[in-house]
């Protein structure tokens, strides 16, 4: 068993032990009240999963083991000469709440080396597609066609004691992990360049050789795709991608089941399709305005012009959050370092200074401030990759860390089918009186 699998079952064989004492003698105590409005209003901040790997604070944003954004980019391990965490390091961090050593991450990091070779018949699913398949499309179906590789499925099958589901899930997490950037990159060079692939570089750390096989070059680009797949790693477990994961994952289907219907929430547009939506406003915007260097009396008109036509502004406010997303403020650092004068990441920063004013003076938005898509896409047109519809992709590398290291935890401690009750109209208004 190596070193990581031994400490995620013995952390989490005592939190299950613990817990289960927990439920006995407090089982039957109030944590949670629900009112009319939660009902019809998609569950909203009702307390009711356990999600071991993050948290997430209305002010403070969102914290991996109790650790900020900042924190992270100061205490996770980075390759030689690199400016940025090394998402290997989140990954063992969620999965056994301790930092990794630079030695550690380099293990997971060649691990996952040692895994990522995609079948066969995934590439050949994927090639009878049409090349405008959306790429979320194609993501999802190459994850379907590879379940056919799972460990928790076989051993299943078998008769496998559910002591173990842990074990399988474990093996197969590990494995989709280690697959991901490579079928992501198939996909991206599919559909935008030609058909072109570009081999992988063994010597390069998970992020770093992701970017290597996306054909974009630069150090500078390797470091921001170490930024990026640590930071939309995981968002605690109410997203509707994480939550999603952790439904399906509940009646016990594996873990490429349960990210590809993850995923599938994922690719609406209320979730991680935002970050394409926000390029795409921008860049209708320069066109609009025919300029790329836009005043600030330009970009006032145009977003009080997008709230006359009833529509939203993407990339602003959010659910949970009640200040600027720490998502939105490490990539503005990224862009202040290693991105002088660019016009889009310019807009971005306008935006970030005349949104806010704007949609408060509503006096109908709880949170005015920009999240994690407001800025990305305009780093990536900087690089690029000025692609947008494959954007919701990279979100889905990332995101796969944090709901797969969950799922292991699900399984370890033996979470239930999760089955909320569902009520009529009729009963809601008896219940209100």
């Amino acid at each position: 068993m190596d070193e990581l699998k031994k400490k995620f079952h013995e952390k989490s064989s005592k939190l299950r032990k613990d817990m289960r004492a927990f439920i006995k003698k407090n089982g039957a105590k109030k944590v949670d009240e629900v009112v009319a409005g939660q009902v019809f209003g998609g569950m909203r901040g009702v307390k009711s999963m356990i999600w071991e790997t993050s948290s997430l604070d209305a002010k403070v944003g969102i914290r991996f083991r109790g650790k900020s954004i900042p924190e992270l980019q100061k205490i996770l391990p980075r390759v030689k000469g690199g400016t940025e965490p090394m998402p290997e390091g989140l990954f063992w961090l969620m999965l056994v709440d301790e930092v990794p050593t630079k030695k550690q991450a380099d293990w997971l990091s060649n691990e996952w080396k040692k895994r990522s070779k995609i079948p066969d018949h995934t590439y050949s699913v994927l090639t009878t597609l049409s090349p405008d398949t959306h790429p979320m499309t194609q993501l999802i179906i190459g994850i379907s066609s590879m379940q056919v590789d799972s460990v928790f499925a076989k051993r299943y099958a078998e008769g496998m004691n559910k002591a173990d589901y842990w074990d399988a899930t474990y093996e197969d997490s590990m494995n989709l992990i280690a697959r991901l950037p490579h079928l992501a990159a198939f996909i991206y060079r599919r559909s935008y360049h030609k058909n072109v692939h570009i081999e992988s570089d063994d010597s390069l750390d998970w992020a770093g050789n992701f970017a290597h096989m996306l054909g974009i070059k630069g150090a500078d680009f390797k470091s921001l795709m170490r930024l990026y797949l640590t930071i939309h790693a995981d968002h605690e477990g109410g997203n509707a991608s994480a939550h999603t994961s952790h439904l399906v994952n509940s009646t016990l289907a594996d873990v490429y089941l349960s990210f590809a219907g993850g995923m599938c929430s994922l690719a609406g547009p209320l979730h991680g399709l935002a970050n394409q939506e926000v390029i795409k406003w921008i860049m209708e915007m320069t066109k609009e305005l025919n300029t790329t260097k836009p005043t600030k009396e330009q970009v006032q008109q145009y977003i009080k012009d997008t709230l006359a036509k009833g529509k939203v502004i993407p990339g602003y406010g959010h659910a949970v959050l009640r200040q600027p997303d720490p998502r939105f403020t490490a990539q503005r650092v990224f862009a202040e370092k290693h991105i002088k004068g660019d016009d889009f990441v310019n807009i971005v920063w306008q935006l970030f200074e005349t949104v806010p004013d704007i949609l408060a003076g509503l006096g109908k938005v709880k949170n005015p401030w920009p999240n994690v898509d407001a800025h990305s896409g305009a780093i990536l047109v900087h690089y690029g990759m000025k692609e947008y519809s494959y954007y919701t992709v990279l979100f889905a590398v990332s995101r796969a860390l944090g709901i797969l290291a969950a799922s292991c935890w699900s399984r370890a401690l033996g979470l239930p089918l999760e089955r909320p009750k569902s009520v009529t109209w009729d009963w809601l208004r008896k219940a209100a009186k």
